[in-house]
């Protein structure tokens, strides 16, 4: 089955506008934080439990109620995972919006699930029919766990350090860009991974979301930042197979790996 329109979730990142570089770009990335971040030699997440609370479909408040200890359990894995790595660690805000609206001083883009605003250090997530109708399913345990990634990426550096990358043109932004939201999503299946046993999930739930999720890709969409669902699906699954940020270092992987469709 499709992935809902909206569910793949974006970043709300400083300079994510188009603009020409001041000077030509050094490619492919050689930045040490993105490529040599601490992170990939942290080991694994710790194993925890997180048994996730009942949720029904079509509820808000229950959606609501079901992140809360999801977004604890986020807290209490990756600041264990970041004092790992030797980087403070600081828990984000949340907030819930039930329809598009502006966030962060910026309007909300079309067909998106969830936003991180890394000057605010906030996740927002759009609690609206598409989601909450499937609250019982992996998609939003996904989105918050990739929203998460980005919090991750803003305190590792990552995110000021993509910030600061130069680029020749449109299309080799987008690349970087795509290398940014891949990272997250693989940072969310390793964290999932990591949580895996006290989820009381089958593999079917696995499957699903996998299935779906390479049916959502750039092939869907106008702009080329997310990559081709096949590319998704392979960093989630990579994260989750490794429970580790090991896997995840998309800033160095080659650029069949983080394409989009049709050729970027």
């Amino acid at each position: 089955m499709a992935l809902p329109a909206g569910l793949l979730a974006a970043s709300l990142l400083a300079g994510a506008a188009y603009a020409a570089p001041a000077s030509a770009a050094a490619y492919p990335v050689k930045a040490p934080a993105l490529t040599k971040s601490t992170l990939y030699t942290s080991g694994a997440l710790p194993t925890a439990d997180c048994p996730e609370q009942p949720v029904t479909a079509g509820s808000v408040a229950s959606a609501r109620k079901y992140v809360m200890p999801l977004l604890n359990c986020l807290n209490q894995s990756w600041s264990q995972q970041l004092k790992k790595a030797g980087i403070a660690f600081s828990k984000p805000r949340i907030q819930f919006i039930t329809r598009p609206q502006r966030v962060c001083g910026e309007k909300w883009p079309k067909k998106t699930q969830g936003l991180y605003c890394p000057s605010y250090r906030k996740m927002v997530i759009l609690l609206d029919k598409d989601i909450v109708e499937q609250a019982e399913s992996l998609f939003l345990m996904d989105v918050i766990s990739h929203e998460y990634g980005h919090h991750i990426q803003n305190l590792a550096g990552i995110e000021s350090a993509f910030n600061r990358l130069q680029y020749r043109d449109k299309k080799e932004y987008y690349e970087q860009y795509r290398r940014l939201e891949l990272q997250a999503e693989c940072f969310a299946g390793a964290f999932i991974g990591s949580v895996w046993d006290s989820l009381d999930r089958t593999t079917d739930d696995w499957d699903y979301l996998i299935d779906a999720t390479r049916e959502s890709g750039d092939e869907y969409t106008k702009i080329r930042d997310h990559g081709k669902g096949r590319n998704i699906a392979n960093w989630l699954s990579r994260g989750y197979k490794a429970a580790s940020p090991s896997a995840c270092n998309t800033w160095s992987a080659g650029a069949a790996m983080v394409a989009a469709t049709p050729a970027t």
